[in-house]
């Protein structure tokens, strides 16, 4: 038996620390710590390790970018990333890793650098009904904004028409106002055609998040599922021991990959089917299109039937 094709002691016992290390990033606490160990095994063993080795690092380094991109966008993160990234980038020879590689960090420093340029807030308060408030004042509402844009436009109108040709000071002001209110109109008309149309669903009720079922993934499972069987968000493999929380659809999922998806939507992932919600503008549409909807099948059947038949 050929012994230089298997794996010596010391690979294989890195292989199982990479594998433990890649579980360890589901853990947000965990994760920066991970990341930092994953990029001090890429630096010191990469370089000496077999081509099934290096495989392994390259897919324990891209589970790290998938994280970030889809769970956890912490600076510090972003930071700790960009770092194994780059490191990965120098080291890796084949041209489809390197090129996954560099888009990486190239995701990561573009992460960073809208961090980097948000504008800072002004933490001074504003004088409401004589009083100075602590916190900043709030935004004027669109359509209060877009007023006062109409009325300072029809004052400078006004002006130019009572004293003759209006100077380039003038007609740049009635520009810049122009223009700001064909931006205005911009951001409000898509609001008054969505009027009309059914709203957007908001995210999944948090008291009944809360309340999902946190099933074991046992044997049993793995048996009656089979063993690709993975989680849609993520699309890991589910591997016995796994915690899976589990919709009213019966559906699961890791609840580090289920509760980003249900901070903004109120679905399943898989089958749509819909969990209540706290938004009671919605809930109350929600109920009277199920009542439309039942009255309208019940004119139909009616129709079928003959009931609205007259002689």
């Amino acid at each position: 038996m050929d012994q230089s094709s298997s794996p010596s002691p010391s690979e294989e016992s890195l292989k199982l620390e990479l594998d433990d290390l890649q579980k360890q990033l589901n853990k947000k606490l965990r994760f920066e710590a991970s990341v930092r160990s994953i990029h001090s095994l890429l630096r010191d063993r990469y370089t000496s390790s077999s081509p099934s080795l290096r495989k392994q690092f390259y897919i324990v380094v891209s589970r790290v970018a998938t994280v970030l991109k889809t769970r956890y966008t912490a600076t510090g993160f972003w930071v700790a990333g960009l770092s194994l990234f780059e490191e990965a980038e120098r080291l890796v020879s084949d041209a489809s890793e390197k090129r996954h590689l560099k888009s990486c960090v190239a995701q990561a420093k573009e992460q960073l650098s809208e961090v980097d340029n948000q504008p800072t807030e002004s933490s001074q308060g504003y004088l409401f009904e004589g009083h100075l408030t602590v916190d900043r004042e709030p935004p004027q509402p669109q359509w209060l904004v877009q007023q006062n844009l109409m009325s300072a436009f029809a004052s400078i109108v006004a002006g130019e028409s009572s004293n003759g040709p209006p100077s380039e000071n003038i007609l740049g002001e009635t520009a810049n106002l122009m223009q700001e209110l064909i931006n205005g109109f911009d951001g409000i008309i898509p609001e008054i055609l969505e009027d009309g149309g059914p709203p957007r669903a908001p995210p999944a009720s948090k008291e009944v998040v809360e309340k999902l079922p946190v099933i074991v993934f046992s044997e049993e499972l793995l048996k009656k599922l089979g063993a690709e069987v993975e989680c849609c968000i993520c699309k890991e493999n589910l591997v016995i021991g796994d915690k899976m929380q589990e919709l009213p659809c019966k559906h699961t999922f890791h609840p580090p990959c289920l509760k980003p998806w249900l901070d903004e939507h109120n679905s399943c992932p898989i089958c749509r089917h819909e969990l209540p919600t706290d938004d009671q503008k919605y809930e109350s549409w929600k109920e009277n299109e199920k009542e439309a909807e039942e009255e309208r099948k019940g004119a139909e059947n009616a129709v079928r039937g003959g009931e609205y038949m007259y002689v």
